[in-house]
């Protein structure tokens, strides 16, 4: 029961960085880097060393995936630090099954974005020169990144927040 107690934390700062990131557009290290120690301790008090493990490697796994995505400067750091932190609560399989559902809910709301912004055809247009980007294997262009002004940004930490609390009602519902 303990252990599930551990999954169910990892809902309440993804809520909160949902929240925060949907208002400020950032994620904050005030919650970050305290829930990364968090998720660490409480599995560590609740499952001993092998809790501990499982929640450096949850940590580890979560930081280490999005870190190609930070450094392209398609994600920003919060975002980064949200999912070492959730990683730390949830460990290595259960990170995977919220980063599916992350990535399904951002890109469903990236979507409803450039239907509403009405910019499909600029959006491909990008997706042709990111392609195109890869086979040469240079880097796009910064008109492609975070870093301009004009592009249209989706709240990734709103998608965890979703994901995080999706996954902790389905795991209450199945236990």
């Amino acid at each position: 029961m303990m252990k599930h107690g551990v999954w169910m934390l990892a809902a309440i700062p993804a809520v909160v960085a949902g929240w925060t990131d949907w208002h400020t557009r950032r994620i904050p290290n005030w919650l970050t880097v305290p829930a990364l120690f968090l998720g660490i301790a409480a599995n560590t008090l609740a499952s001993g060393w092998s809790g501990a493990k499982e929640a450096v490697l949850g940590a580890g796994l979560g930081l280490g995936l999005l870190l190609p995505f930070v450094l392209l400067r398609s994600l920003g750091g919060g975002d980064w630090k949200l999912v070492g932190a959730l990683g730390a609560f949830l460990g290595p399989p259960r990170l995977i099954s919220v980063l599916l559902v992350t990535v399904l809910a951002a890109g469903l709301m990236a979507l409803a974005l450039i239907i509403w912004k009405k910019r499909v055809g600029q959006t491909l247009r990008n997706m042709a020169h990111m392609v195109a980007s890869l086979f040469t294997l240079h880097l796009p262009s910064p008109e492609l990144s975070l870093d301009n002004p004009d592009s249209l940004k989706v709240p990734f930490g709103v998608a965890v927040a979703v994901a995080a609390v999706l996954y902790t009602v389905r795991q209450v519902w199945s236990s």
